[in-house]
């Protein structure tokens, strides 16, 4: 059986609010001192959510804002709206 474990990169200052949000998910994720964040990512919802949450909780608001933007452009000429 193959493990699912992956290792989350992200800051060790933003570590804490991403394990707690991932764990509020129902993502299976942890750590020790001085090591890095892991995560259980068993579907590809779970690797987008996991995306989602770094990405909210280390991109800038910059960076955010031009992400839905982008988002909302597509949304817009799609016909989608």
């Amino acid at each position: 059986m193959t493990s699912n474990r992956q290792m989350i990169a992200v800051p060790w200052q933003y570590r804490w609010q991403v394990y707690y949000r991932l764990s509020r998910l129902g993502i299976s994720c942890w750590y020790a001192p001085y090591q890095p964040l892991y995560g259980e990512i068993t579907t590809p919802l779970a690797a987008i959510q996991v995306w989602s949450v770094v990405q909210q909780i280390t991109a800038s608001r910059q960076s955010l804002v031009h992400w839905l933007n982008d988002c909302w452009n597509h949304s817009c000429l799609s016909g989608d709206r």
